[in-house]
């Protein structure tokens, strides 16, 4: 079994224009002072990160992987999210995403889509360069606006919708499987990848594909009603990244999983800081030692109540005290009595096996 690395932090939600979130650097110092031994590096804050020097250029990724080592922290994964979104996305959310992309390209859909398809192949290369194992990113939509079936859907529209999401997808999984990553696509609401249905389907249209993984988040099935143990028993084989965020569900006369339009903290599905949701993550980590999960523990902070600083320092405490140090040994080792093949059979009522037929050195075969 594998001990789970951890733990460690997205950065996405901390990177700010004053000091010390405005590096990498000062981010790096300012984590390892919490407690983190790992950050996940989102490559489109040009403030943290250059994606195309990195597919580029080794000294740059030398260069990275040093300022990360002198602040007592490893690189977890990059992340491409907003970049993914951006690989397949329906025509109703082009103004929306208009800031996921360079302003240049506004009002220009394709040209979006192909400078998504080439941030991800440079995030492939940019992983081969770092050392990296994993990729954390999002599939995009382009059925999500029909996710509920009124009006009535027409025949075929969502298997045409996964058939392209397949047909964008391929080339890139291809990519990263040339540089030996997995990309991990979180499962999250205003992504055609949201559940393990979704994902199932996904991997039909992608051949069952080895680099097409999942970025395991419990907080999105919560909000969802999924049960997210389950799915861990599930999907095990598959999860390759880990987003530790918590979440609560209350529902109640007025909303419920929809959340009625509201803003989030009047919402009955909320994200909140480590340990002030619902999400049992005594049974998430012992299902990720039980099924030898091989990655990263990832603090991924969304919470609409608490000081994010505090979510970060609370939060590094947490995922360190819930990580498994798994054992190499049975607790019952102390009664064992070894191996005797004969004594086995004997427990069994069995006859011993015969003695094997012996003959001088050289001398031929009967």
């Amino acid at each position: 079994m594998k001990t789970i690395q951890g733990p460690g932090i997205f950065l996405a939600q901390f990177a700010d224009d004053k000091a010390p979130f405005n590096t990498l650097e000062g981010l790096a110092i300012w984590a390892a002072k919490l407690g983190f031994v790992g950050v996940q590096i989102p490559t489109w804050d040009s403030r943290l990160f250059d994606l195309k020097a990195a597919a580029e250029s080794q000294s740059y990724c030398d260069e990275i992987l040093g300022i990360l080592n002198d602040a007592g922290v490893a690189l977890t994964e990059l992340s491409t999210h907003l970049q993914g979104q951006l690989v397949a996305s329906h025509a109703a959310y082009d103004v929306m995403l208009e800031g996921f992309a360079p302003k240049e390209l506004a009002g220009n859909p394709k040209e979006v889509q192909a400078w998504a398809v080439q941030q991800l192949e440079w995030a492939a290369k940019a992983s081969r360069n770092l050392g990296l194992k994993a990729h954390a990113t999002f599939s995009g939509a382009l059925a999500w606006p029909f996710f509920y079936p009124w009006p009535q859907r027409p025949a075929g529209l969502i298997q045409e919708a996964f058939q392209e999401l397949g047909k964008r997808w391929l080339p890139i999984l291809n990519d990263f499987d040339d540089v030996g990553v997995d990309v991990c696509y979180e499962l999250h609401p205003g992504e055609d990848l949201h559940d393990g249905s979704t994902f199932e389907r996904f991997l039909g249209e992608v051949g069952g594909h080895k680099r097409a993984n999942i970025l395991y988040d419990p907080s999105h099935m919560v909000l969802q009603q999924l049960d997210y143990l389950e799915f861990l028993d599930f999907y095990h084989e598959r999860v390759r990244a880990f987003h530790v965020k918590d979440a609560e569900f209350r529902p109640n006369g007025k909303s419920g999983a929809y959340g009625g339009y509201q803003d989030w903290i009047d919402r009955p599905g909320r994200f909140r800081s480590l340990g002030d949701g619902q999400v049992d993550f005594h049974s998430i980590f012992s299902k990720m030692a039980q099924y030898d999960f091989p990655g990263w523990a990832v603090l991924e902070w969304e919470c609409c109540l608490k000081n994010p600083k505090a979510g970060a320092t609370e939060g590094a405490i947490f995922i360190r005290d819930r990580i498994i140090h798994v054992t190499d040994k049975a607790f019952d080792d102390f009664a064992g009595a070894g191996a005797d093949a004969d004594k086995n059979r004997k427990i069994l009522g069995l006859d011993p096996l015969p003695e094997p037929e012996t003959r001088p050195w050289g001398a031929p075969d009967k």
